[in-house]
């Protein structure tokens, strides 16, 4: 594994106790940064802090909660510069066709996916703009481009993650802060037991090369999106998606 540097990079990683913001952890960690670990399950954030070995930190945030965010902002502010954000949180929402999901579903997957990070960059940018440096990291998702049949507020939430970034990485361009995203394919976590198995199959066989992402290797994408060496890129989307989309 080569090793960005990230030294003394102070971030924060929402839905950091599992999945892609674990392995986003992990990796901002062995690359020299510091991980703050934002999430809603205080159980699985005590796990993933002595998986790390006590070497991050974490906090129980309802990340669409404009003042619970605010406030875990703050606090992260006052021990340091917050250098990194990685707005990983997201949930599916199960699976149906659009005219059969309870509306009540529709709206919490657009709150969690596409409402917190809007939130949790309107908390952070502003000590960002003070710092004169940042890096915000989305996750979107290849549904987000290419819309997943049986899973429109999915698609649709991810689809406006991406549009978020675009605007958000044009109103930063001048300020030292850099903002992109990833589009990875279906990656095997734990939110895989929100959907159905026939949609699990359906992500797989659109896959040229015929497995599902690591979170490993979408971790690898963040780090070097967080770091100074990504310096000419923002309000971009990154592909992780084994082939899939190619545009």
């Amino acid at each position: 594994m080569n090793r960005i540097d990230l030294e003394g990079r102070r971030a924060i990683i929402t839905g950091g106790a599992r999945g892609i913001g674990f392995a986003a952890a992990e990796r901002i960690l062995s690359s020299g940064g510091e991980a703050i670990l934002w999430d809603v399950d205080a159980a699985a954030i005590d796990e993933a802090l002595a998986a790390l070995g006590g070497k991050a930190s974490g906090r129980v945030v309802e990340l669409t909660d404009g003042d619970a965010v605010a406030a875990a902002a703050d606090e992260a502010a006052t021990a340091g510069a917050i250098d990194i954000l990685v707005n990983n949180a997201g949930i599916t929402g199960g699976n149906g066709t659009t005219w059969e999901l309870d509306p009540a579903v529709w709206r919490r997957t657009i709150e969690v996916n596409l409402v917190a990070p809007f939130l949790t960059s309107r908390a952070i940018v502003p000590h960002m703009l003070e710092a004169g440096y940042g890096r915000i990291v989305n996750v979107a998702s290849i549904a987000g481009k290419e819309g997943n049949p049986n899973a429109s507020h999915y698609s649709a939430s991810k689809a406006g993650l991406i549009g978020l970034t675009k605007s958000l990485g044009k109103e930063l361009a001048g300020a030292g802060i850099l903002v992109n995203c990833i589009t990875p394919a279906a990656a095997r976590t734990a939110i895989f037991d929100q959907m159905s198995q026939e949609h699990i199959d359906y992500m797989l066989s659109k896959i040229p090369m015929a497995r599902f992402v690591e979170p490993a290797e979408v971790a690898a994408m963040i780090a070097w999106l967080a770091s100074e060496d990504c310096s000419f890129s923002t309000g971009a989307v990154f592909d992780i998606s084994g082939g899939r989309a190619v545009y």
